[in-house]
């Protein structure tokens, strides 16, 4: 399939670029294998799926890396707030913490809405921050058949030590980066297992 549009449309159905008189997914990054006939796109199990790979791909476009930039943001300004021992000004104090905690918003609610597509339904859960984190981490773990206690935990211990202890050891705001890299993977490897596997590098017609 060759890629011919000028800009790269939201994920999707979209008629079938190799001119089959189908529906194709579009991924937002490649053409799936995910196809239906002209008349059966209302299929409710389809239309469920092509949600849960929007939902996931926004996740990993924005959630993961809102949520662990506003988290790193919000532990390095209270770690040097006015008054610490390596304080910064009132002003950059008060607008870091805001931009940490719009990006901790942002992130929380594509968790959110992750964890309602991939249960299928909104529940108590999805609305707690960190919780949402790790149970969305969990489920998409378990779909893809790895082990989700042992990597909640493993994560869950990483975030801590460095929520804890960065304001005497700098270096681990490595943690939140490698938990939101192993997080995108696994998204990532997950919305390639729904959508199938690609029939062209870009959206267009052939």
């Amino acid at each position: 399939m060759s890629s011919t549009l000028p800009s790269t449309p939201p994920p999707g159905w979209y008629p079938d670029p190799a001119g089959d008189r189908q529906w194709r997914v579009w991924t937002g990054a490649q053409w799936s294998q995910l196809t239906r006939p002209y008349g059966l796109l209302a299929d409710g199990d389809l239309g469920s799926r092509l949600t849960l790979i929007q939902a996931l791909h926004r996740l990993v476009r924005v959630g993961i890396v809102g949520l662990f930039a506003g988290l790193a943001i919000v532990v390095g300004v209270l770690a040097h707030w006015p008054g610490t021992a390596h304080p910064v000004t009132p002003t950059f104090a008060l607008i870091a913490l805001d931009a940490g905690l719009a990006l901790l918003i942002i992130g929380t609610a594509c968790f959110a809405f992750a964890g309602r597509e991939l249960v299928g339904r909104w529940s108590p859960w999805t609305f707690v921050p960190g919780v949402n984190l790790m149970v969305v981490n969990a489920l998409v773990t378990q779909r893809l058949g790895g082990r989700p206690g042992r990597r909640v935990a493993s994560e869950s211990i990483l975030i801590a030590i460095f929520i804890a202890q960065f304001h005497v050891q700098p270096w681990l705001c490595i943690a939140p980066a490698i938990v939101a890299v192993g997080q995108s993977s696994w998204t990532t490897s997950l919305i390639e297992h729904l959508s199938g596997p690609a029939t062209g590098s870009s959206p267009g017609a052939s």
